[in-house]
């Protein structure tokens, strides 16, 4: 059997990369091998032939799936096998989907999944970058109708210079970092983050990432064109229409849609009950049963007038839904410590969206580990971002976090963690969440300056303050009018062009996601909308702070606090003990929480609790086990057991001394009992250290008064020391 796969290849960052069909996955509609390296990511396509019925949307599904086997490891948990989605798979589905979805014929309503997944990974290679490439690659020898080729690629500025695709290693030096989708013309999506870059640079970097798609979708095409199945794309007919009532629909709500566009009402539900009531007024124009034959139609129909009206009111008369102007801001006010019992929290509200925020700290074992196929260590800092029904006014079943609330946690997130400071200046485990209460557009912005207010009631010293804006677009291809939104409402979002989020200090970009809904977005129109979204990013800042302007001086009093040891790493199996013994006493005893870590050849010591004084007790046994006993020093001792020839006494946390029954004191003992009791305290001298052995001799007599009129005894040395031995005859005082 003949096996015809094609194989097309270009070079990338000096990579070569291929691109196979025809060997893996035939009965697909479409599937492809993208190869860099060791690494592989099979990309495949089916779309169903009909559409179910009642569907007026593209029922699109893309997912992403990194294998264990690909690196030669194997899953966690007991089952031992791939599970659900990790987010870091999510957020790469969710970025496909943003660059295929547009590009799908509007009335192309059958249901059809993308699956990328990577079966084979060279460790420093991110995969990720290639996962749109490999999918509209799928599309592109398929007969499933596409509007692309696309591609996508990361680009990252490392020492000044633009790299395309860098490896996980040379990403530790960058300073931005975007991913980039674009067909041949027209950008599609940017997402990332940035350490504070300016609005310059990164136009820049997207146009240099525009240049290297631009090689891979002629790749594409190219590899098509040797595909006889993608040379004829399927026919079909997914939407049965009426012209007719169509053209009946517009004429008779067209121009109440305008005005009421024009009314400038800033309130959410006004409108939607006033747009609802032109259609109602509509439908009682037709009879019971044309009422009930067409009430789907009618609503789509109605639909695309609404759209046309508001965004010709838009483009016409430069005035917005709610009355504002295209780069005003909505009324911002915000309050921080409005939960009293929490590390830090703050409300953010503008206009018609609120979040509350709250900021929790904790320890190095609160931090999030991540195992995955390629990516291993532990995050220090998150922010999880919750979308309840009630924010929007609806019922809807409560479930986990779907992949719209990772998609804008993680953005949240990226843009937050550029100003938190480091672990040598900040020793906690960071989690901010943010629980959207009301939302009519721009709750992820609302989550970031959200969560910087919350971040400064906590009292992190953060590097400046951060908050976010999501600008809107609305064009007319023919006019070619345009006009950029600041602050887009629910519905500029929804009947509009563009959504693009950014987030930044005062001092540059930390963080953005940009979806285009249409083809073709000018530079130029790009620079405008970023310098619009610079002004009203500083106009935020100002607002947030007249309530806070920088972080708490120290944190809350209830705060647990953290103080950091460092000893020589021979001491750490000392403090452990066996089994743990001794750090489980030390937590019990003391009631804090301690975590060591070994690094070079030094332990680090995390001490962790809300009441300083536990704090102090744990680090004074800490410094006793690592102590080195002194000779001539005088301790604090505990008698931890009685012999007949004396006491063994703690000096220091697990290091004792024998108190011998002639050292107890300057009369006679005659038992040990009848002066010392075991658990008892007592000042103890250290006389003496054996080199050999390391025991210690203590003496309790020679921190005592001598009795008036006591004669010492003596020493006789004409036997043992003529020989330089000691004297070994007894002492009568040692009897």
């Amino acid at each position: 059997m003949s096996i015809n796969a094609i194989t097309k290849s270009f070079e990338l960052n000096g990579q070569t990369i291929e691109i196979e069909t025809g060997k893996l996955a035939k009965q697909a509609d479409g599937s492809v091998v993208v190869k860099m390296g060791k690494t592989m990511l099979l990309a495949t396509v089916v779309s169903a032939q009909e559409a179910r019925e009642d569907v007026d949307f593209m029922p699109l599904s893309v997912d992403y799936k990194e294998k264990y086997s690909a690196t030669g490891k194997f899953p966690g948990g007991f089952f031992k096998r791939e599970g659900r989605p990790a987010e870091h798979e999510i957020l790469v589905s969710r970025l496909v989907d943003r660059a295929l979805r547009p590009l799908f014929p509007d009335d192309y309503h059958a249901e059809t999944q993308v699956l990328i997944q990577l079966v084979s990974a060279e460790k420093d290679i991110q995969p990720d970058a290639m996962a749109a490439l490999a999918a509209s690659a799928a599309l592109a020898v398929s007969d499933v109708p596409f509007n692309g080729p696309i591609s996508e690629v990361r680009i990252a500025q490392i020492n000044g210079e633009f790299v395309i695709n860098p490896t996980f290693s040379e990403m530790e030096e960058a300073n931005l970092e975007l991913i980039v989708a674009a067909t041949m013309e027209n950008i599609m999506m940017v997402e990332g983050e940035m350490k504070e870059v300016s609005e310059a640079t990164m136009l820049e970097a997207i146009k240099v990432a525009h240049d290297a798609i631009k090689v891979q979708c002629q790749i594409q095409l190219d590899l098509a064109a040797e595909i006889e199945k993608a040379q004829t794309k399927r026919e079909y007919c997914h939407e049965n229409n009426d012209e007719d009532l169509k053209a009946q629909v517009k004429e008779a709500t067209y121009q109440a849609c305008y005005e009421l566009a024009l009314s400038g009402n800033a309130d959410k539900a006004e409108r939607m009950d006033g747009f609802r009531a032109i259609r109602d007024a509509f439908m009682e124009t037709l009879s019971e049963e044309e009422q009930a034959e067409k009430q789907s139609l009618v609503k789509r129909y109605f639909h695309d007038v609404e759209k046309e009206a508001v965004r010709n009111a838009v483009l016409d008369e430069r005035v917005r839904l709610d009355g504002r102007k295209l780069d005003q801001i909505r009324p911002i006010w915000t309050e921080v410590d409005y939960l009293p019992a929490a590390h830090g929290s703050a409300i953010f509200t503008r206009g018609e969206t609120q979040s509350l925020v709250s900021v929790t700290l904790g320890n190095k074992m609160n931090a999030q580990t991540v195992d995955g196929p390629l990516m291993e260590g532990s995050n220090n800092f998150m922010l999880h971002y919750n979308f309840p029904a009630f924010s929007t006014g609806e019922v809807r079943r409560m479930m986990g976090p779907g992949r719209r609330e990772i998609g804008h946690g993680n953005l949240a997130e990226r843009a937050l963690k550029q100003v938190v400071p480091n672990s040598e200046d900040n020793p906690y485990t960071i989690r901010i969440v943010s629980d959207i209460l009301e939302s009519n557009g721009s709750s992820s912005m609302a989550s970031v300056c959200g969560g910087t207010l919350a971040l400064m009631d906590a009292g992190i010293k953060i590097t400046k303050p951060v908050s976010g804006i999501a600008m809107g677009l609305i064009t007319d291809t023919t006019t070619k009018k345009y006009a950029v939104l600041s602050d887009i409402l629910g519905d500029e979002d929804h009947l509009g062009d563009m959504d693009f989020k950014v987030t930044g200090t005062v001092d540059g970009i930390t963080a953005c996601q940009m979806d285009i809904k249409v083809d073709g977005l000018p530079y130029q129109v790009l620079e405008e909308a970023l310098e619009q979204a610079r002004m009203g990013r500083l106009h935020i800042l100002n607002e947030m702070a007249k309530t806070i302007d920088a972080p708490r001086e120290d944190y809350k009093e209830f705060v647990p606090r953290i103080e950091k040891m460092m000893i020589d790493k021979e001491f750490i199996g000392a403090i452990i003990g066996p089994g743990g013994k001794v750090i489980q006493e030390i937590q019990k005893e003391t009631g804090a929480t301690i975590i060591i870590e070994e690094e070079g050849n030094f332990g680090i010591i995390d001490i962790m609790s809300d009441d300083k004084p536990s704090i102090e007790k744990a680090k004074d046994w800490i410094k006793g086990i690592v102590a080195i006993p002194e000779l001539n020093e005088i301790y604090e001792g505990k008698v931890k057991s009685i012999v007949a020839f004396g006491a063994f006494v703690e000096i220091l946390p697990g290091k004792d001394g024998l108190l011998h029954i002639s050292e107890i004191d300057w009369k006679r003992v005659e038992k040990v009992e009848d002066v010392l009791k075991e658990g008892e305290m007592l000042q103890v001298k250290l006389i003496g250290i054996d080199d050999r052995t390391g025991k210690l001799k203590l003496s309790r007599k020679v921190l005592l008064d001598k009795p008036e009129g006591y004669v010492e005894r003596p020493e006789r040395s004409d036997r043992g020391n003529r020989q330089g031995r000691p004297d070994k005859r007894p002492n009568r005082n040692r009897d």
